[in-house]
Order: structure tokens, then sequence, then C-alpha cells
């Protein structure tokens, strides 16, 4: 690493993110705990209320909070509570961004300013905040892109890219990406998005793609290996010797977990393969219902469990499930979803129901993808692994960890690092 640019000031802007203490994104505690061990000085700024946990941290009109209790410091902007769904949502949103910006100054009078701002996209406002924010500290910017906005609308059918504000949001979405510094994309195959908007310099745009890289979410292995060993569960259904299907995550009807029972459904009848569904939603009771009612005695609906506790559940399992919509969501690009990685450092092999670009199970051979996100397709491929050779499963489960360490935090910080020495110089 450059020496110059130890003890430098990185300002990382995310609406969700959170310690591991709380519920939320950890990426950015993640890459600031590998910075601050690099010799960088690292603060996170997010929302007072937590998106997740439905809890707000501000109760007192204060215009932020500090948390020093993590090895990374929080500063925890005040934003409204109920900010779940719609118009509440975006005034959340709003409220972050327009506090966001007294906060800083309030905060830089204490601790000096910035080296360089990090900002990133669970929704576009904070990269706005941020390339803002650094214009006047006369500093970099560098933007991280999550999610394309105004796209994810424009596949809901919410919005009409043709609509004056579809055209407004492009136009904005644009402007970010021109004036970054650098951008920081999580699927591998997100510049395509780009060269399909014509907005690269190849495609007689403006952006140059230089200034373009990427960066997936990942795991901590470290960490991911202690709490196989240090946070168990006391629960017979993972150490009895069924063949053991596990899904972690919400139950809600984006993430179609019905899909799964229907797979169960069709394989009631193997009495040694056991569906364990791990996670809450507002669908948790219909399904359980269902569960019932089908007879479907070979699906355990487990619950929420605390996600220190997931690599346990996960290293006990015999094949974990993606399980996505094909129509929901272009995967073309590719996938960035922790769970994802979470699952491979669990060495089990991996399906998923839908066929992604960029596929990292089928770059490591760690799983199957199916064709189709039919319970007909789910269940065929969990026969394939169940009646799989021993010696092959065994190898896909390496694969799987191998594959793993890819992402890991450590590695993925040292990009990151690059990127912004490149900037920062």
């Amino acid at each position: 690493m450059n020496e110059k640019l130890i003890n430098k000031n990185i300002w990382i802007f995310h609406h969700y993110a959170t310690p591991p203490t709380m519920n939320g994104f950890i990426r950015p505690f993640n890459f600031g705990l590998n910075l601050k061990n690099s010799g960088y000085k690292v603060t996170v700024f997010s929302a007072s209320y937590l998106h997740f946990s439905d809890i707000n941290l501000i109760e007192d009109g204060s215009l932020f909070t500090l948390n020093n209790e993590t090895e990374i410091p929080f500063v925890f902007v005040n934003t409204p509570t109920s900010a779940n769904k719609g118009i509440k949502r975006v005034l959340n949103m709003l409220q972050y961004y327009k506090n966001l910006f007294k906060t800083v100054k309030k905060y830089s009078k204490n601790r000096g300013k910035p080296d360089l701002i990090i900002a990133s996209s669970p929704h576009p406002l904070a990269m706005v905040a941020g390339i803002k924010i650094a214009k006047k500290y006369g500093v970099p910017c560098i933007c991280e892109i999550r999610d394309f906005w105004p796209e994810v609308f424009f596949m809901g059918g919410s919005l009409k890219e043709k609509s004056f504000l579809g055209k407004l949001l492009l136009k904005g979405e644009y402007w970010i990406y021109k004036k970054a510094d650098a951008l920081i994309f999580l699927k591998e195959g997100d510049t395509d998005y780009l060269k399909d908007r014509m907005w690269t310099k190849e495609k007689g745009g403006d952006l140059d793609l230089k200034k373009c890289h990427y960066i997936n979410n990942g795991v901590d292995i470290q960490a991911f290996k202690q709490e196989i060993n240090n946070q168990v569960i006391e629960d017979q259904d993972l150490i009895n010797s069924k063949f053991k299907v596990v899904y972690t995550g919400a139950i809600r009807p984006v993430n179609n977990v019905g899909n799964i029972l229907d797979a169960a459904k069709i394989l009631k009848g193997h009495n040694n393969i056991q569906f364990l569904i791990y996670g809450d939603g507002n669908q948790l009771e219909i399904l359980k219902k269902r569960v019932h009612d089908e007879g479907l005695r070979n699906v355990k609906f487990k619950g929420y469990v605390d996600k220190q506790y997931i690599p346990y559940v996960l290293s006990k399992s015999s094949v974990n499930i993606l399980n996505y919509s094909q129509s929901k969501y272009n995967w073309s690009r590719g996938n960035s979803s922790n769970k994802m990685f979470e699952y491979m450092a669990s060495g089990k092999p991996i399906i998923s129901t839908v066929i992604m670009g960029y596929c990292p199970l089928k770059k490591y051979n760690c799983g199957i993808s199916v064709e189709t996100d039919k319970p007909e397709d789910l269940a065929k491929a969990i026969m394939q692994i169940y009646d799989m050779p021993k010696e092959s499963y065994i190898q896909m489960s390496e694969n799987a960890k191998l594959g793993a360490e890819d992402f890991d935090y450590k590695k993925l910080t040292k990009k990151l690092i690059t990127v912004m020495e490149n900037v920062i110089s």
C-alpha cells in the first residue's frame, strides 16, 4: 500500500449500514474493519431508523447519534420511523439526504474533513449527497451501485421508462455515473447495463469504463468459521442423518418459498429427505398452514434465527437453496447476494432456481442452476445432488469452500484499496 495514504480519513455513506450487533447491511463494516487494519480511518454514516428491525436509535430529536461500541465508528443520522412502505419510505430517504449535509458539517468540526467519500446506493440520494459533499470538501467520491434505479421500477411495472418521471430518474442516474470519480458495481456484468444504455464511450456516450470496477458482496471467512464452532444451536434436526435441504432468508411473496413446498410435496415419498426453512416474513403463517393441511411431514419451518447462528445451520445442511423468481429480476448480469457467498463458505452444494450470468456456481462447479423456477425442476435438482456419487459430492462441496475464498472481505478490501488509491492519488 502507498505509505502516503496511511491514516487517510474515509467516510462511507450507506443508508442501511449497521455493525454486526444490529440488523442491517454489514458490507460497510466489513470493509471498514479491513481498511482500519490497513491503516485507514473509517467512519460510516447510516440512518437512525433500522429498516430491517423497525427500531429508531434516535427518539429525542437529535441530529445524529454516534456509536463507538464497535471497531468502526457509526454515525446514525436522524431519520423518521415507519419507513417500510410507500411515501413514508420516500420521506425517510429524503430526510437521510437532508440531514446528512447538516451532520457531516457538525461532525467534521471536531473530527476533521474526509480525504475520500464512498457513497453506496441502496437508494441514489446517498450517492448524490456523496458527490455534493465531496465537492464541497475538495475530495474524490466513489459511488457504489448496488441496484439500478430506476430499472427496478421499470421491471416491476410501477413506472414507465418513457414517462416524465422515468426520463427524469434516468437523467439523474446518468449524472451520478458521470460525476463520480470512480464507480464500483456489485455484479460482474453490471457494466453491460451502461453499454445497453449507450452511455459508454465505446457506444458513443461519455462514460469511461476505466473508472468502473467490480467488487461483489462477500463473506468474512474467518468470522464464519468461528461462528460455526462457537454459535451452536441445539437442534436434533440439524444433527440427524437425514439429507437436509436448507433455505435461509425472508419468507415473503418475492422469495417464493411456496415453490420449495411444492418441490417438497413432489418428494414426499423420500423419507430420508428433510426440508428445513429458516426465516420470518408475512407469508410464514400461510405456508405453515399449507404444510399442515397438505401433510408435508418432510418440511419444518424453524422460524427466525439470529444471523450469528446461520454459519452453523448452513454447515449442517446437505444442500442449500437459492430460491429466486426468474421473471422479476434481470439475472443476466450476475448475483450480489450475501447469502450465496455464505452458502459457498459453508462448504455445501448449492441449488439456484435461476440461471445467472457470470455465475459462481458454474465458474467454481459448486452447484446446480435449474432451467426454470418450477417445483419439478427444483425437485429434480435436489435428487441429482442426493443421488450424486460420494466422491463427486465431496468435490462439489470443496469447490464451494475454495470459491468462497475469492469473496473473502480481506481479498475484496484489497480491490477497494486499489480503487481508493487511484482516485486519492
